[in-house]
């Protein structure tokens, strides 16, 4: 290169240098006009750590299956791998759910009669088809437990069911509930949505941990609750509520009602994605203080503000 030529070169270098924000002024590009779509991976603030698509759902290749609403008979059976359209109806004892994927289009997913016990579903996903349900298009139970026996539910992904996991004993644990789509029933009305609803009277203990429990659906549509405890038919006791993460519904727990007992709501995250006070009407209601064992500690809004529930009644 020429003396000249250099010279240049060094010119246009320092123009560029001069013409070029400094580190602290610099600012991204506006991409405004073609926003990215792929799914953020970042968590709000304050909810961080909690179950989401990543972390649930199968965990190896699915071979599809045409079940249609199969009724499983057989003590011990392990349905692993399947990819089933269909739903599952569970008349025997100690059967094992594992790293498949139900897509329904019954009033259940996942459904344990009356009499039998020890049903496992772990690591799989439970969805529905929308308007293609038997109660006026509607799905209603992605997991229903009519049985006095527990059933656990760990690491799975739940969508579109209006009631996602219904139960009043059972091991509840690492799950994403999300995306539940209103509907109305056979009756005309809204169906009640809930990730997670309990109907009191329960013979065992029911344990619901670390989970995240969204309810997008609006009120005028049928919301009733993120995670509801009700005295439907019974009392509520023997129920332990810790580390959730918790949005949406009219409240976002329901905590039973004047009878119940044993509850104990510990460390819970109540985030305002939704509602700025985390429900509709709030964060919680039918909060029995004064009854035998209920523990109330640690629950806050996903900002950080601690929450005091009002007294039952």
């Amino acid at each position: 290169m020429t003396g000249l030529g250099r010279r240049l070169a060094v010119l246009a270098l320092v123009l560029c240098a001069a013409c070029s924000p400094s580190r602290g002024d610099w600012a991204p590009p506006d991409r405004s006009e073609a926003p990215s779509t792929a799914p953020s991976t970042i968590a709000p603030p304050g909810e961080a750590g909690f179950p989401d698509a990543r972390t649930t759902g199968p965990r190896v290749p699915l071979t599809p299956r045409s079940t249609g609403n199969m009724s499983v008979t057989t003590n011990g059976m392990v349905i692993k791998g399947w990819d089933i359209t269909g739903s599952l109806d569970i008349y025997a004892n100690d059967v094992t759910i594992v790293d498949s994927k139900i897509t329904s289009t019954n009033w259940w997913g996942v459904n344990l009669r009356p009499g039998y016990g020890g049903l496992r579903i772990l690591h799989s996903t439970v969805t529905a088809v929308p308007g293609k349900g038997p109660d006026n298009g509607g799905v209603d139970y992605a997991v229903s437990n009519m049985s006095t026996s527990s059933v656990e539910v760990g690491w799975c992904d739940v969508s579109v069911f209006g009631n996602a996991l219904s139960m009043g004993q059972g091991h509840i644990h690492d799950n994403y509930v999300h995306d539940l789509v209103p509907f109305r029933n056979n009756g005309g009305e809204w169906q009640h949505t809930d990730a997670v609803i309990s109907g009191g009277s329960n013979k065992g203990r029911l344990v619901i941990r670390h989970n995240t429990l969204l309810n997008p659906v609006a009120v005028g549509q049928g919301a009733s609750a993120s995670l509801g405890l009700f005295a439907d038919s019974g009392p509520v006791s023997r129920t332990v509520i810790d580390h959730n993460l918790l949005a949406g519904g009219a409240y976002c727990l329901y905590g039973g009602g004047d009878g119940a007992t044993g509850i104990e709501v510990t460390n819970n995250v109540f985030s305002t994605r939704y509602h700025r006070n985390c429900g509709v009407y709030g964060a919680v209601t039918a909060w029995n203080a004064a009854g035998t064992g209920n523990v109330w500690r640690g629950n806050r809004f996903s900002h950080g503000s601690p929450i005091t529930p009002e007294p039952a009644g």
